[in-house]
């Protein structure tokens, strides 16, 4: 039998699948739920391994994928899939391998590829992420809230936004260190600059102008390879728009949801 993920389900409509990024839980989305919620159905997934979901042998995209097809085998489709970071990408990887599932896909601070090179200088350098990745193995806790800080840098807002995630992120079972590693090992890894343009769903891509970790000028490239997508730019935001501006986050998202 394949693993499921927890899931939060609350409202009634069309249903609305909202996937988080790392190191976090579906806690972390904040009031955009309640206001999701009166419109639509909408399921606020724990990816394996975080909040309440079962850790899994490995964290993969495939694998969440799998675990994501068992969880919402009975809901009727299509479904609309909201994916944040590292969530986005799980997103996309679930819109190319079951189109007859996902109908629609909004990327949220999610970039094709999260770490620079050579061909691609719109991402965090390779260093910066490593450094991560030592630090996990030393203090997780500690780096858990070294990446929360980095998420809001540049933003408006960000002292209280930071206080407030922080907050969000006890209120729920933390990640073990080994979920913690693959996951992140999974965003130096992935690289969707191509597959992209096989995703053929109609596609919102929504960037914070002050983004650190998921660069505007990333959104922007991924919006241009999907081949039906629009992209949204969030002024004053950093990597959590959803929480920073949510008026204008809502009003870029109903419009695509309810278009």
């Amino acid at each position: 039998m394949r693993e499921r993920v927890h899931v939060d389900a609350t409202g009634d409509g069309p249903p609305v699948v909202l996937l988080h990024g790392w190191a976090m839980h579906s806690g972390i989305w904040g009031g955009l739920v309640d206001r999701l919620a009166a419109r639509h159905r909408v399921h606020a997934v724990d990816l394996p391994g975080h909040g309440e979901s079962p850790a899994p042998s490995r964290f993969t995209l495939d694998g969440v994928v799998d675990a994501l097809e068992a969880t919402f085998a009975t809901t009727e489709p299509p479904l609309s899939v909201v994916g944040w970071s590292l969530g986005g990408l799980v997103a996309m990887r679930w819109a190319l391998a079951h189109p007859d599932r996902v109908e629609r896909l909004a990327l949220v601070a999610t970039s094709p590829r999260f770490v620079a090179a050579g061909d691609w200088p719109h991402a965090m350098a390779p260093e910066t992420l490593a450094r991560f990745g030592d630090e996990l193995r030393v203090a997780w806790k500690l780096t858990v809230q070294r990446f929360l800080a980095l998420q809001l840098h540049g933003g408006e807002h960000s002292r209280a936004l930071l206080a407030d995630m922080r907050e969000r992120l006890l209120t729920r079972n933390p990640p073990s260190p080994a979920t913690l590693a693959e996951a992140l090992a999974l965003l130096r890894d992935s690289d969707f600059r191509t597959d992209a343009a096989r995703i053929e769903q109609p596609a919102l891509v929504i960037s914070g102008d002050r983004d650190t970790l998921a660069f505007p000028a990333a959104g922007r490239f991924l919006a241009e390879q999907l081949p039906n997508a629009r992209f949204e730019l969030i002024a004053g935001a950093a990597h959590a728009p959803f929480l920073s501006h949510a008026d204008a986050f809502d009003s870029a998202l109903a419009g695509f949801l309810d278009g």
